[in-house]
This record gives structure tokens, sequence and C-alpha cells, in this order.
């Protein structure tokens, strides 16, 4: 990609754009996302981590934060080889919201997507939608107090237990425009999964919305794309949010 390209040329030979680096290591891709202040201005998903670490290496960035699922601190510094030490985001550290979850398990990306949520919409009720393996709903009130959510079985989870916990359902992949109305075993798991996804996400929507409104909604999460158009609501669609909220905690860390 052409602005890709110029961004890394620009990057290389001027030093005072140095930008913040945030990357979220997951499953089974690693995202890198570049920053300046607030605005992501270069993004790229990896499979490996060698490849993320010589894409970072071209550049000249100020400091990076790392969220992690697969891979231990010091076996990700030790791949990655930076000149400075990263900043792990983990359950302890400060972040820009008050936390009112009980429970200690709360996951990084929802630690990370509550602080992208509050940097898009400071100051307003908004809920934010991750639709993943999961899918969790994550609530941030007045843009300051998180109280938490509600997480349910992803789309692809939903394919892969109707055929795995039943004798002979088949496991089917998400078609693009699926009918209300199944007219094969086929079409009708289609129906119930897809159509069973979009009325549970409309649900949340309008629950909140009779408690909180106006209230701004965010998607995010590798199947937001698909749900994009069949939600039927208002909506905002931002694929990087984490990465996004992972620069907001790293930016507020550094003021503190």
């Amino acid at each position: 990609m052409f602005w890709f390209a110029y961004f890394w040329l620009v990057l290389r030979y001027t030093n005072k754009f140095l930008m913040n680096a945030a990357i979220d290591i997951g499953n089974t891709k690693a995202k890198l996302g570049f920053f300046k202040e607030n605005e992501l201005v270069a993004y790229k998903a990896f499979n490996e981590l060698k490849e993320l670490a010589d894409e970072i290496k071209k550049s000249e960035v100020s400091k990076v934060i790392i969220s992690s699922v697969r891979e231990d601190d010091e076996s990700i510094k030790k791949i990655l080889d930076l000149r400075e030490d990263p900043f792990f985001l983990n359950y302890k550290t400060p972040v820009p919201f008050v936390n009112n979850y009980q429970s200690p398990t709360l996951g990084l990306d929802r630690i990370a997507i509550v602080a992208g949520a509050q940097t898009l919409f400071p100051d307003q009720h908004t809920l934010a939608i991750d639709l993943g393996t999961c899918i969790t709903y994550d609530f941030l009130e007045a843009g300051i107090q998180y109280h938490g959510g509600a997480i349910s079985p992803g789309m692809h989870m939903r394919f892969k237990a109707l055929h795995n916990f039943t004798a002979r359902l088949p496991l089917i992949n998400p078609a693009q425009q699926v009918d209300v109305i199944g007219n094969s075993t086929e079409n009708s798991i289609q129906s119930g999964v897809v159509h069973g996804v979009s009325g549970e996400i409309r649900a949340f929507i309008n629950t909140y919305k009779e408690k909180y409104n106006p209230l701004n909604v965010i998607i995010t999460g590798g199947d937001a794309k698909y749900f994009e158009s069949k939600i039927k609501a208002t909506i905002f669609a931002i694929p990087e949010l984490v990465l996004v909220g992972l620069n907001a905690i790293l930016r507020h860390n550094a003021s503190i």
C-alpha cells in the first residue's frame, strides 16, 4: 500500500515525528499500531512476532505498550529486542477511567477497549461491542465510570457448538446474505446463528438506551465488518479500538 510505504519513508528520514507504538498480541495474530498523540497513523497485522520485530526496528518510536494473551513478558522482550523496555499492560496498570468491575479476571482486551471508547467519546455514555471469538459488551457511563457488561458466544463459536454438540448438524461458515426463514438444515443454521447474533446485539443496544440516552455504540473485532450492515442501528465501526485504547493507557501512565 502506497500510504504505508510513504509513512515508513517519512518516519525513517526525520526525527521530529516520533511515534508511540501499541502492540496487541492475540492468539493468532499480533497487531501493531503507530500513534501521533491520539491519532492512529499506521497499522499492520503479523502472523509471527519476529515479523513484527523486524517491522518496528525500521521505525523511530518513543514509547511502546504491549498487551499479550499468548507470550509472557520476558519472552516478548527477547523476541522484539527493543532498544528500551516496553510498557506491559496488566491487571494492576493504572487506567484513565474508574474501574468498578468486581472480578480481577477482566480481560486485557476489554480494559483496552474501554480506554479506547473513552478516548473517542469523552464524558459520554458509550457501549463498546467486541465481535470476536466471544461477544463482549462493555459499558462506560459518562465517559468515566466502567461498570462491566456481558459476555456471550461469538458467531463462529455458535456454528461450532451446533456441530460439536449434536450428532448430525454440519459445520458451516457464515454466508453474506442470510434469509430469516431457512429452507434447509444449512440455511436454518445460518438463520439461527446470524439473525440470533444480530437480534442479541440490537436488544442489548435498545436495553442500554432505555436507561442511558444518548448512547454511543461502537463495534469492533474480527466480525464487526460482517455485522455492521446487519444491526440496523446507529453505530461506529472502529476495527482497531484495542490499539486506540492501548495508546490511551500509555499516554495516561506517562502523565502520572
